[in-house]
């Protein structure tokens, strides 16, 4: 990723400026960043995660939600990092939202050998993520964690 030709911006500032841009941006350290583009193994990848994480939350019958990359998540004052999936727990956020403030599962899908995805080995260790007992004893405030 190029670093765009902007003055270093606070979460605030980057927030007003990405909602009149084209395409997709990250704000790391203070510094916007253009998204590459994607390809089919990665987005394909993005999908499994997010009805892995989805179906987890249903049959766990809590009050939280799995998000596919498009929101933002606060690192600090200077950095929104976009993550290829999510799960926040609480209330539904304003359709307005562009921040995910608390997520308690962040997801970023790395494909080093498209030729290894035909078995989608990540997509099997997921699924046995997605079913942590983290998930169905998730209380607000509290991380869920799973080791690999």
């Amino acid at each position: 990723m190029a670093a765009l030709p902007k003055d270093r911006m606070t979460v605030e500032e980057y927030l007003a400026w990405s909602e009149s841009q084209e395409g997709r941006y990250e704000l790391i350290d203070g510094v916007v960043y253009a998204q590459a583009s994607e390809r089919a193994a990665h987005a394909e990848m993005k999908g499994l995660v997010f009805l892995a994480l989805s179906n987890a939350l249903k049959d766990k019958g809590r009050e939280c939600r799995a998000l596919v990359d498009g929101m933002g998540v606060r690192v600090g004052a200077k950095t929104v990092f976009e993550p290829d999936a999510m799960v926040y727990c609480g209330p539904r956020l304003p359709p307005d939202a562009l921040l995910v403030e608390n997520p308690v599962i962040v997801v970023e899908v790395h494909i080093a050998d498209i030729r290894a995805q035909r078995q989608h080995p990540q997509a099997r260790r997921l699924f046995r993520f997605a079913e942590h007992p983290a998930l169905s004893r998730h209380r607000p405030g509290r991380q869920a964690r799973c080791a690999s």
